[in-house]
């Protein structure tokens, strides 16, 4: 029930986010502020993706924010509203729930 609810919460806050090209801002300002400036919409096949990590707003930043680590060691910020950005977040998600549940 819980994972259903987290679930919906990230994904009313996936269809808040906007954006149009993916940076993502030095290491040193992420403790106060959001680390991408502009997201990143157009796909990009998984093969080129090495990690994908997912932020969700909070008082540091109010969106929710994709990051991709390529495999070339660029950091991209993706647009988490994007159809395929939708995809790899439900997986990452259904993922979790399903680790979560077997340690239960």
């Amino acid at each position: 029930m819980m994972g259903k609810t987290v679930t919906a919460i990230l994904i009313l806050l996936l269809i808040s986010a906007l954006g149009t090209q993916g940076e993502v801002m030095p290491r040193s300002a992420i403790e106060l502020r959001c680390q991408c400036i502009n997201t990143h919409s157009r796909f990009i096949h998984p093969k080129f993706i090495q990690n994908v990590n997912l932020t969700p707003s909070g008082p540091h930043c109010k969106n929710v924010e994709v990051i991709a680590t390529l495999r070339d060691g660029r950091e991209v910020c993706l647009e988490p509203t994007a159809p395929w950005v939708k995809l790899i977040i439900k997986a990452i998600l259904d993922k979790a729930n399903t680790k979560s549940e077997t340690v239960s």
